[in-house]
């Protein structure tokens, strides 16, 4: 390689992040286990949850943080802002985690996450939420250009699985029952109001359970199979496009066999129609949690140990820091810059 083409080939390495990428750990309050989400309107303003019903937020990039809210026997699992007064926050329900007695599965906030509200939704109980995902629609109003918002909530580990929805930014809300198509629904990723992906379960009993991705065109009414795993005590957990096409999902294995070391993800290239495996570790402790990609090609996932980068699109990955039980990683971009935040046992930020 000569020098002028390598310098053009380490520009343009930097250029894409591989060289400039760095997690730094953030200052919050100290938790003992894996906390659950962590969501942004901009690069300054931000909110992150726990099961100890506490919600955090900061207003200077994650710099320090406020506790505004705490609600003692809620486990927060699950949250997502439209802006920065109106959110949505799920909880996962009882019966799974010890000391939980919220039976409520979804709130929201009309005044930043100082104060919080049952949703009232019609059809049937669901039981906890695991994910948020929120589409944002332009639309022809009176002749004027507005925006609506469409959120989806699903969930839960441990079954039962469910789905509660609203179409018009959060004004009303329906419920649907999802066992017929997955017994535990962790994250789901809408493309459009109409098509999206689920992360599944096959089996409520994990020793029966195969990893199970799911895909929806009708706006999560019905869901049909694109990946089912062939191994026991498998789920999927978290999801990340970072492009129409390709995608990605954590596969998570909770077998007893300390032989079984083997950790996967499952990858996309047609934009969830289809799914390879691809080799993450060889170490029966990383179970995965978080993923998060900032192309398609670089990318990072959070598992019980640390986390791990990829920057060849999963085919080969190297450990980095991201802290114990990383279960969440969000990535933002806009014209300028590239950002994201990781949570579980800590809080990260990650800079260029």
């Amino acid at each position: 390689m000569t020098k002028n083409v390598y310098l053009i080939t380490l520009f343009s390495l930097v250029l894409t992040g591989v060289y400039a990428q760095q997690w730094t750990k953030l200052s919050t309050e100290a938790y003992p286990g894996k906390q659950d989400d962590i969501t942004f309107i901009d690069d300054q303003t931000g909110w992150y949850i726990n099961g100890y019903g506490k919600v955090y937020q900061t207003k200077n990039g994650g710099t320090t943080w406020n506790k505004l809210f705490e609600s003692k026997g809620s486990f927060f699992r699950a949250i997502a802002f439209t802006d920065s007064l109106t959110g949505y926050m799920g909880t996962v329900g009882t019966d799974y985690f010890p000391n939980v007695q919220d039976t409520i599965p979804l709130y929201k906030t009309i005044d930043g996450g100082k104060t919080w509200k049952a949703v009232a939704y019609k059809g049937p109980y669901v039981k906890g939420i695991c994910a948020i995902d929120v589409v944002k629609e332009e639309f022809i109003n009176h002749g004027k250009l507005d925006v609506k918002y469409h959120i989806y909530a699903v969930g839960r580990v441990g079954s039962p699985s469910g789905l509660i929805v609203s179409h018009d930014s959060g004004a009303t809300w329906q419920s649907y029952d999802l066992t017929s198509y997955g017994k535990m629904f962790f994250d789901i990723k809408m493309f459009d109001k109409k098509n999206g992906i689920a992360c599944s379960a096959s089996n409520a009993d994990i020793s029966q359970s195969n990893a199970l991705i799911l895909k929806t065109n009708d706006g999560g009414l019905t869901w049909k199979k694109v990946y089912q795993s062939n191994r026991p005590y498998e789920t999927t957990w978290k999801v990340s496009f970072p492009s129409a096409k390709v995608g990605y999902v954590t596969i998570q294995s909770y077998n007893p066999d300390p032989a079984v070391t083997q950790q996967r993800i499952a990858k996309t290239t047609d934009g969830g129609e289809t799914w390879v495996e691809l080799d993450l570790v060889q170490d029966n402790r990383a179970r995965e949690f978080g993923i998060g990609f900032i192309s398609e090609q670089v990318g990072f996932v959070g598992t019980v140990t640390s986390g791990y980068q990829t920057e060849d699109g999963g085919k080969t990955w190297k450990p980095i820091n991201l802290g114990r039980a990383c279960n969440k990683i969000r990535i933002y971009q806009d014209k300028s810059k590239t950002w994201g935040y990781a949570i579980g046992v800590d809080v990260l930020k990650l800079t260029y």
